[in-house]
């Protein structure tokens, strides 16, 4: 069902709202590092899932050399979970982090993940509290909001006016990408049962409600914009597999992505182009159409309809770090906008 006038007339207002850098417009387009890819197509990495353990930890800045000595790649997305679940999240760790994504020579882009502030209850994580592990996040990975990180940062427009710095978006030869804050751990709906907890607490649920909701302005933004200029395509990057293919609907609690999902099969079947959903989470390289006619997600989450044209891809990650994603824009009329491959690693970490 197409949103009302109403609605759409609410989310072009707040796309207004959204923090741009001076100068810019509300969909950046970086263009071209001009670095040796081909000149009629855009090339970009994304990698998730990474650095776990000290093992990758050693060799993650070799990993970003690589990336760095990649003539195609003109920028790179990291989608969330910075560190194993099983490690302290600690300021000190966050900083090291930090240090090793400024070595990025071109734009770096990352949205934060469930092990780096919610799991962080964990007695083996430090038993912290969760919010204030996002604050910390925040302040490390997000003190420039509407900047990339990265050696050549470049203007994005970010949801900083409504307390999202992390969720931005951009436009590339006509595509539209956007970062979404959403997690594992049922998006922090799961209980902090290290610091004593048994149900989530109020302070839990307003925040993942904030979130939730902010996640879904952002997809209607995008969509929003991209239908204004005829955007050849749409893509998201977001750390929770929302159809982690390894559980059965039945085991899965997911219910905190339910209206999240609800606004990409709307807002899919009204643009009628390609749509990509780029996540982590689950670890294993997958590509697949999770919410298309027949799909057990679409009756899981409570859909009738079907998104036949959004498209879903799982980078490698954990103890499959062994590659990054290497995604191309195709040339204009091309059909298929996006087209992917996995580049190995040239060092593998040890173990």
């Amino acid at each position: 069902m197409r949103p009302t006038t109403r609605l759409a007339t609410l989310v072009l207002a707040l796309a207004a709202a959204m923090t741009v850098a001076p100068g810019s417009a509300g969909a950046v387009d970086f263009g071209s590092s001009g670095l040796g890819g081909d000149p009629g197509t855009y090339t970009y990495a994304v990698i998730g899932d990474v650095p776990y353990g000290q093992p990758q930890i050693d060799v993650f800045p070799t990993w970003i050399a690589q990336i760095n000595a990649d003539r195609a790649v003109d920028m790179t997305f990291h989608v969330g979970d910075i560190k194993n679940g099983s490690t302290k999240c600690t300021d000190d760790y966050f900083a090291l982090i930090r240090k090793d994504f400024d070595t990025f020579r071109r734009p770096f882009l990352y949205t934060p993940g469930d092990n780096e502030w919610t799991d962080c209850h964990r007695a083996n994580n430090g038993a912290y509290n969760p919010l204030e592990r996002l604050a910390a996040v925040r302040k490390t990975f997000f003190s420039r909001p509407g900047r990339t990180l990265g050696q050549q940062a470049r203007p994005v427009a970010s949801q900083n006016a409504i307390g999202f710095p992390e969720n931005v978006s951009l436009t590339q030869r006509g595509v539209a990408m956007a970062t979404l804050h959403v997690v594992g751990s049922n998006d922090d709906l799961q209980p902090w049962t290290g610091i004593g907890q048994t149900a989530a607490t109020p302070a839990q649920i307003a925040e993942e409600t904030a979130r939730i909701n902010a996640a879904i302005t952002q997809v209607r933004t995008t969509f929003a914009q991209a239908k204004a200029r005829n955007d050849r395509a749409v893509s998201f990057y977001t750390q929770a597999d929302m159809f982690d293919p390894t559980y059965a609907v039945t085991q899965n609690d997911d219910s905190a992505f339910t209206p999240l999902v609800r606004a990409l099969v709307e807002e899919s079947r009204s643009f009628g182009k390609p749509v990509y959903l780029f996540n982590g989470d689950s670890h294993i390289y997958n590509s697949d159409t999770p919410l298309a006619t027949g799909s057990k997600w679409l009756s899981f989450y409570g859909i009738k309809d079907a998104a036949d044209n959004l498209t879903r891809v799982t980078v490698d990650g954990s103890s499959n770090n062994k590659d990054y994603l290497r995604v191309s824009i195709s040339k204009p009329n091309d059909p298929k906008v996006l087209s992917w491959t996995r580049v190995p690693y040239t060092v593998q970490a040890a173990g």
